[in-house]
């Protein structure tokens, strides 16, 4: 009888599958670096001191964060912005902000991420108080960061209650629960339910009607901005409750 030590019964990668497993640790282990950097930008103060990592063209080294870092769960629907889409939405955001501004992101870390970089620029200049409101755990390396669940939608800390002038919000699922439940945490965090407060709502083109419904009372619209995803093609829609000029305006046929 052979022993179960024979070299017969032991399984062999193909080249093909042995070099596929190199390159999933290989991009496993960037990964990891790039989540390790980004732990220590964050950890530096990013706001204040800008640190130099890269070239930005000009032969001058600038830091900048970048969503690389963390990668998407789409079990979780997380589909991030491209890098224009999420530069966009935070000037949007950022625009006319002064150091007494509070800005609330609600499930849009892609946003965030640029808000951060567009701060740490000479553009912009001012410091608003700026929260990420987030499931995942990983964008705890941001001192911004509150945990968020929207299967609780205003269990966050009672001192953010109807504090915030401007919100952005990314519901994760296409569903009138969900959705449902990301407008009560986003009229909980409102200073006010109108035009005074800057409301940009991010969601799918079939939750047209409900988003209507939903926050109409607070004028919201659908504008004419195109919502663009790194790995996403669904038919996404950019809802405001302001227009600003050279960036979108509301669609004519509302």
């Amino acid at each position: 009888m052979g022993s179960i030590q024979d070299d017969d019964d032991v399984p062999e990668l193909s080249v093909h599958a042995l070099g596929a497993l190199q390159d999933f640790l290989s991009e496993r282990d960037q990964r990891a670096k790039e989540f390790e950097d980004l732990k220590v930008t964050a950890e530096d103060d990013f706001d204040e001191a800008p640190a130099p990592t890269h070239h930005n063209g000009n032969g001058i080294k600038d830091k900048k964060l970048s969503m690389e870092a963390f990668t998407e769960d789409w079990n979780v629907s997380q589909f991030w912005y491209n890098d224009a889409t999420a530069t966009t939405l935070a000037r949007q955001l950022l625009d006319g902000a002064t150091d007494e501004t509070r800005i609330a992101v609600v499930s849009t870390p892609s946003v965030f991420v640029q808000i951060k970089n567009l701060l740490a620029t000479p553009e912009y200049p001012v410091r608003p108080d700026v929260k990420l409101l987030e499931y995942d755990e990983r964008f705890s390396v941001f001192k911004e960061f509150v945990p968020y669940d929207f299967l609780i939608p205003t269990r966050l800390p009672p001192s953010l209650k109807g504090q915030f002038d401007r919100i952005i919000c990314d519901p994760p699922f296409l569903s009138v629960d969900c959705q449902t439940k990301m407008a009560l945490t986003v009229r909980w965090l409102s200073k006010s339910w109108d035009a005074s407060t800057h409301l940009v709502i991010c969601t799918g083109e079939r939750m047209h009607e409900l988003i209507k419904k939903l926050y109409g009372k607070a004028g919201m619209r659908t504008t004419d901005f195109e919502i663009e995803h790194m790995k996403l093609s669904n038919e996404f829609c950019c809802y405001a409750n302001f227009e600003r000029k050279g960036l979108w305006q509301w669609k004519k046929d509302e």
